[in-house]
């Protein structure tokens, strides 16, 4: 068998920095597509809520070839919500392309990527991307990452980097900002001349590290990963060992897949260093090493950051529980839930000590949020509460910390007073303020991740929907103490059966509406927000007393404000303690944890009690 010349990069950015996009002209001009081929735009986002978001969700490997070269890409994530599913990426590949875009610059999951891939030692190639922007400041930028790079401790090696100037959009790179234009292919000889081969043992026995895990209808498990070291043929023998040493499992390699374009393509052999795909396991997860039978000991698999953020999820126990839905039960939900930590190791499950509910942790409302409206579309029937935070007591001290995360907020001038205020309310510490051209302004923040919850929607109403919001991770801090949470009460439906457009008309002088008239309600959900601090329980089914006494002057027309509807992540971020968003395949509603009104008066003596 002849040795194909491997080379294995990662794309990495901070969202919308243009990864997918570019990625598609890398694919065309290789040869991957036939002429006639009719391809998607950001043909490796093939995921429904992927598309509708615009945003890369799950990792996807594709490969290229290029001359007598063969370059097997992976697409990374840009949230730091998924930065999981990069930590684990960054396993497999000997480079990284680091895209970084040429007006806004470096952002916080460039530093939060970067410095990960830095760390196992990837020697990086840094492409400024929409170079074509009107608002481009390439020189700038290029002195931006390299202060990065400076302060992530980067070796010589990695500090001096090659760098091109990019448009994705339009499928050219360029070493020179005044070179030609013309496509890609400087692009491709960087990869092959500066990123390494892999360089691993293909004479030692099979084994590679399970990083990317899915189902498929016709071949069940399928695990990718790169092959470490050895060689793999169809149908070989295997063991599965786990990271900590435990047999898992013995069974054959029913198929090997190779990445060729956006194909998975079944081969015969493999050797070290390629990325395959492989099936015919029933038990094999991430992280555990599938080897040879002579294997003894696991791979070693890198670490993932632990989670910062928990919800908990319950089956619906409200009047409409099962209408809409077809998997209601907690048997189900449980089933589901535990199936997405074994692929998802960012995601982390356990028993709630409430009856038939389960606490989830994960890195954030998004990542949350992606796996809810997943579950919903699948046709689950679920309760969510707020999500808190994950403390953890300092080793050495002994004192409670929260997780922190930096913030970085790129705001019109006039709005910055508005927002330093609010984050200055929710425990955040302005760090830093420095224009950032075109009459804006770009304020760093380190804020509790408990004061960012809610506030996205806060912050776009404060500054008429123009600030752009980026945050990460950076580590855990002292408790900062109780923050304030949402200032108005809630608008509670005393009754059930459907909203009356005469009850509602006089109801919105109380408040903010978020149902129209002819919706079902029940007792205890929240129909809107109150314009002062209680709860105030109302009637939206209240119908007009009809006579048979003719009234002298006819009924004006009664005008409903159109109803504020809330997306499900708003609506997560929007409940405090003693609400729940209740998710159906058909609609997204609030309640109160306890529908009745005694009930809820005992909870609140309670817990004033305690």
């Amino acid at each position: 068998m002849t040795e194909t010349k491997l080379r294995n990069v990662a794309i990495i950015a901070h969202v919308d920095h243009g990864k997918t996009t570019l990625v598609d002209n890398l694919l065309k001009q290789s040869g991957s597509f036939g002429a006639h081929q009719q391809v998607a735009e950001r043909a490796l986002d093939r995921n429904d809520l992927e598309r509708e978001r615009g945003i890369t969700i799950l990792a996807k490997c594709t490969a290229v070839q290029w001359g007598d070269v063969r370059i097997n890409i992976v697409d990374t994530p840009g949230h730091a919500d998924f930065g999981g599913e990069v930590e684990r990426i960054l396993n497999m590949v000997d480079g990284v392309v680091v895209l970084v875009d040429a007006a806004e610059g470096v952002l916080p999951q460039t530093k939060f990527v970067v410095g990960k891939a830095l760390a196992r030692g990837l020697k990086p190639i840094v492409v400024v991307n929409k170079i074509d922007r009107p608002d481009a400041r390439a020189d700038e930028v290029h002195n931006e990452v390299f202060d990065l790079f400076a302060a992530l401790g980067a070796n010589d090696e990695q500090l001096d980097f090659p760098m091109l100037y990019a448009s994705g959009r339009q499928g050219w790179a360029t070493p020179t900002l005044d070179g030609p234009r013309e496509n890609l292919s400087p692009l491709f000889d960087l990869i092959v001349s500066h990123v390494p081969e892999p360089g691993l043992d293909a004479d030692a026995p099979f084994a590679m590290v399970a990083t990317i895990l899915e189902s498929d209808n016709f071949l069940g498990r399928v695990l990718t990963g790169r092959v470490e070291q050895g060689r793999a043929t169809v149908n070989m023998p295997v063991r599965v060992i786990s990271f900590d040493g435990r047999a898992v499992e013995t069974g054959r390699l029913t198929k090997l897949l190779a990445f060729r374009g956006l194909e998975r393509v079944p081969v015969d052999e493999v050797s070290a260093g390629d990325i395959i795909a492989v099936a015919g396991l029933k038990e094999a997860t991430v992280p555990d090493t599938i080897g040879a039978m002579e294997i003894g000991a696991a791979l070693p698999a890198i670490p993932i950051d632990p989670p910062t953020l928990s919800m908990t999820f319950r089956i619906n126990d409200g009047p409409l529980a099962g209408r809409e839905g077809k998997k209601v039960t907690s048997r189900q939900i449980r089933d589901r839930l535990f199936r997405e930590a074994e692929g998802n190791v960012a995601i982390r499950v356990t028993d709630s000590t409430e009856t038939e509910a389960f606490e989830v942790a994960g890195r954030g409302e998004l990542q949350l949020g992606v796996l809810i409206e997943t579950m919903r579309r699948e046709g689950f029937e679920l309760t969510i509460g707020r999500p808190r935070v994950l403390t953890r007591d300092n080793p050495e001290t002994g004192a409670r910390e929260e997780p922190m995360e930096e913030v970085l907020i790129d705001v019109d001038e006039p709005y910055s007073g508005v927002v330093v205020e609010k984050m200055s309310r929710r425990k955040g510490e302005l760090q830093d303020i420095r224009p950032s051209g075109g009459d804006k302004q770009r304020l760093t923040f380190h804020i509790p991740s408990r004061g960012l919850i809610g506030y996205h929607g806060e912050f776009l109403t404060d500054t008429r929907g123009s600030g752009v919001m980026n945050r990460h991770f950076i580590g855990y801090g002292p408790w900062k103490g109780t923050i304030e949470g949402r200032r108005n009460g809630a608008l509670i439906a005393n009754a059930d059966g459907e909203s009356v457009q005469y009850a509602l008309f006089y109801l919105q002088e109380r408040g903010t509406l978020f149902i129209g008239g002819g919706e079902k309600v029940y007792e205890g959900m929240i129909i809107g927000e109150h314009s002062r601090e209680n709860d105030l329980d109302v009637n939206p089914i209240k119908e007009k007393k009809l006579t048979n006494i003719r009234a002298a002057g006819k009924d004006d027309a009664l005008l409903l404000t159109p109803p504020r509807r809330m997306s499900l992540e708003q609506a997560i971020a929007y409940i405090e303690d003693d609400e729940l968003v209740e998710v159906t395949p058909g609609a997204v509603r609030l309640r109160k944890r306890h529908l009745d009104p005694h009930a809820r008066k005992k909870a609140e003596r309670a817990s004033d009690a305690a």
